[in-house]
């Protein structure tokens, strides 16, 4: 049976309604998988939650259906892990490092992103079938195969956006958060210390970062190593020099608090050499607004007139 016989067979199923529902659900399943989780937990807020005791503990109760929220989400993970087991492992390494970078959002692992892009994938390319096929043409195959393409694709663009945001987030709240960590040491603070302070004024990702490597000193870890754990869950190059001259001073035996105010002072001059920089590419950004959509409806409002004084006098004249 060809798909034109197949799809008149069961054209009563592909109502405006049926189509509405399916586009609803799966709009809500991919809201689901991308925006619903909670941003993953500090390992201290963690440490916080096993220490509790048991009589400490509430009781959880469930909502007006009796069905947690958790229990969509934990459904929603087993299915991630199940398409991600068939899809391809060869990029797990870079795919970890990439979710390291965008703030592990969802606690999502290498898995579940192959995954999420899967169910990506078969989402868009249902919706396409719907649609297309039911007028089926020659190039059918072709929209079919685009769309999956774009909807496997689609969860990396999501990832490589929000590591962008996060790395800009960082960079820009870098300066001031070194002028506030020099003058916590040069008060007599220990550097951790200062960490937290800093942590306790803000909340972004950088103090995000500060309070996990706290963290990570209480368990054990070095300060070097966990700093450097720091810059690699980043990717922002100049929080890697940083780090890279802070470790390189405490094996030195060089003051903390100079080292801190003179990268202080060399981040807030690259900064403002970027900020000059943008400022001389917005001319020529604004090229393409001012010609193709600004010109346009001015010569409209200035030359419609004049245009329809000379059609009227042509006219005229040509009487």
């Amino acid at each position: 049976m060809d798909i034109a016989a197949y799809l008149e067979k069961y054209s009563h199923l592909l109502s405006p309604t049926s189509i509405a529902a399916l586009v609803s659900l799966s709009i809500f399943m991919l809201w689901l998988a991308i925006s619903s989780f909670r941003s993953p937990e500090d390992i201290e807020e963690r440490l916080e939650e096993y220490m509790v005791r048991p009589t400490e503990t509430k009781e959880k109760t469930p909502d007006a259906y009796g069905i947690k929220w958790s229990t969509y989400q934990q459904l929603l993970f087993n299915v991630l892990r199940a398409l991600g087991r068939l899809g391809p492992q060869k990029n797990t390494g870079k795919i970890e490092r990439m979710l390291a970078e965008a703030g592990n959002p969802g606690n999502l692992s290498a898995l579940d992103f192959i995954g999420l892009r899967l169910l990506s994938a078969i989402v868009i390319a249902g919706l396409t079938f719907l649609i297309v096929f039911k007028n089926p043409s020659s190039s059918s195959w072709l929209f079919l195969s685009v769309s999956a393409l774009f909807g496997y694709m689609l969860p990396t663009f999501w990832l490589r956006r929000r590591i962008k945001k996060r790395q800009k987030e960082i960079l820009r709240a870098l300066p001031d958060a070194l002028d506030m960590l020099t003058i916590g040491v040069e008060a007599g603070l220990s550097f951790e210390m200062s960490m937290l302070r800093v942590s306790a004024q803000w909340d972004n990702e950088l103090t995000r970062e500060f309070r996990r490597v706290v963290a990570e000193i209480r368990l054990g870890t070095p300060r070097s190593l966990a700093l450097q754990h720091m810059a690699e869950r980043t990717g922002v190059q100049e929080l890697r020099a940083f780090v890279t001259i802070l470790n390189q001073s405490a094996e030195l035996g060089i003051s903390i608090a100079n080292v801190l105010r003179s990268q202080a002072d060399d981040l807030r001059e690259f900064r403002r050499l970027r900020a000059e920089e943008l400022a001389h590419q917005a001319t020529v950004k604004m090229i393409f607004p001012l010609v193709f959509l600004i010109f346009p409806a001015l010569f409209v409002v200035i030359l419609g007139p004049a245009i329809s004084i000379f059609l009227n006098l042509f006219g005229t004249a040509g009487q």
